[in-house]
């Protein structure tokens, strides 16, 4: 028998060198209400079991059954597709996928068996009409290349399937006013997957921001940047792509701006730089620089390319202090700072909010306005209103002058055909 010293706790007294006794079954008091929960419609609550000094638990998930969920058509299987958006229904609580639209019939049944997606749910481009014959299918989610999504938007909702479209939404503004044109024709919904929206640091930021806590924003910086690699992608096409780096990742400081704000600039100022001799931006452009100046007074001095270190970074300066949002505009990997003065000093503190895959919020988001019959939050006209700024923003460019936006008379256009 071992001499070591009893362990000295257990709930039937002292234990052995070993560990203490296990208890009995059904031994000890019921558990309290604290750690059973209570049920309430259909959901499980959880008295807070944390101290005050910590943050609360959130509640736990109410996912739909999955026969309730909105089931959706994944049009395009991409990089994106494939190492996002598919894995992110894993954590998605409101919809599920449930057929794939692929031009590659190999590459669709390897990606339908490893989602569980039958045979006879996936389809080529060319059959995106006939969703309309699977019940199971209520919505689609287009991730092709800018310049197609004009036909797969109109193909959906000719099959009274509501969309979910990549960003940006179009090649240019013609574009995207035909496909809200479409999708009001055809009485369906049109979302544009503007993930950042719902990333819970980008969020936090954007409220304390409208909080008016800080004062006024005076100036914001944002910047996206990578380095492209070969030529031949379609991201170097005009016709595919809409432009270069300002509609493919500039596109995230435009909207992010915007969003923070909660207004449309009515001033832009831009400079595009693209590298001589390098075909690969013949047809469109490596970097942009643009300023934005908006009606509160705020400016925004925002910066894209295709040919800089990766940065995707957004900072705000406000008359009583500053936010940053590191990441910004990645897939994670998101950390937000506040500083502020604190009596006789400078606070600088990191705010942690919730992991969240952005993915999965936002087709979570697109699904419960689906549900509850409801406007999404980033709709359409959002998609339309980023693509006349753009457009503002390379017409300055070419001009070598401020663009000045009406934004009235801007949208007094001819209905699409």
């Amino acid at each position: 028998m071992s001499d070591a010293t009893p362990y000295p706790f257990g709930p039937q007294g002292p234990g052995t060198a070993e560990g203490p006794p296990l208890p009995r079954a059904g031994a000890g008091r019921p558990a309290s209400e604290i750690d059973r929960g209570t049920v309430s419609d259909g959901k499980v609550e959880f008295i807070n079991w944390r101290g005050d000094a910590d943050r609360p638990e959130p509640p736990p998930p109410v996912p739909l059954a999955p026969d309730q969920r909105i089931g959706v058509a994944i049009i395009g299987l991409g990089r994106l597709t494939l190492g996002q958006i598919l894995p992110a229904f894993a954590d998605c609580l409101y919809a599920k996928p449930v057929a794939l639209v692929s031009g590659s019939p190999e590459k669709a049944r390897a990606v339908a068996a490893q989602y569980g997606i039958r045979d006879d749910a996936v389809y080529g481009y060319e059959h995106i009409e006939r969703l309309a014959d699977n019940p199971e299918v209520q919505a689609v989610y287009v991730v092709t290349p800018n310049g197609l999504h004009l036909d797969h938007v109109r193909a959906a909702a000719r099959a009274g399937k509501h969309v979910l479209c990549e960003k940006p939404m179009a090649a240019n503004s013609e574009q995207a006013r035909q496909m809200i044109h479409a999708c009001s024709e055809a009485g369906v919904r049109l979302m544009i997957a503007y993930r950042c929206q719902y990333e819970p640091f980008n969020s936090a930021a954007a409220r304390l921001v409208r909080s008016g806590e800080l004062g006024r924003v005076r100036v914001i910086e944002a910047t996206n940047t990578q380095v492209q690699g070969p030529g031949g992608q379609w991201r170097m096409n005009a016709e595919l792509a809409g432009g270069g780096a300002l509609p493919d990742i500039g596109l995230y400081c435009l909207n992010g701006v915007r969003a923070m704000l909660g207004e449309d600039p009515v001033e832009v100022y831009a400079q595009i730089v693209n590298p001589q001799g390098d075909e690969r931006y013949a047809q469109v452009e490596e970097t942009t620089s643009f300023m934005l100046r908006f009606p509160s007074g705020a400016i925004a001095n925002c910066a894209t390319s295709y040919g800089a270190h990766e940065t995707k970074d957004m900072r705000l300066r406000l008359e009583k202090g500053w936010i940053e949002i590191e990441n910004a505009f990645a897939y994670r990997g998101q950390r937000l700072r506040v500083a502020r003065r604190k009596g006789t000093l400078e606070s600088v503190e990191e705010l942690r909010t919730g992991a969240g895959n952005q993915f999965s919020l936002e087709i979570d988001h697109f699904a419960q306005s689906l549900l509850n019959g409801k406007i999404p939050r980033t709709p359409g006209e959002e998609g339309l209103q980023d693509h006349l700024l753009m457009e503002a923003i390379y017409r300055s460019a070419l001009e070598n002058r401020p663009v000045k936006i009406d934004w009235e008379s801007v949208h007094q256009a001819v209905e699409p055909e």
